[in-house]
């Protein structure tokens, strides 16, 4: 099965916008890299914005 193609451009753009890694770069990196890659990156807005680790805790 193959991986939707909707999500990976969503990934890419997403590390594009924030890390400005090129298109090729992207493209040759593994799936399970790429979604680290947004993870980390959204640990991060979450700390600059002041916003907890994990919204949920607590509930």
């Amino acid at each position: 099965m193959a991986y939707p193609v909707a999500e990976l451009y969503g990934e890419m753009a997403f590390i594009a916008a924030h890390f400005h890694w090129s298109s090729e770069t992207l493209m040759t990196m593994a799936h399970g890299e790429r979604r680290r890659w947004c993870r980390e990156i959204s640990a991060i807005n979450r700390l600059q914005s002041g916003a907890p680790a994990d919204p949920f805790a607590g509930l």
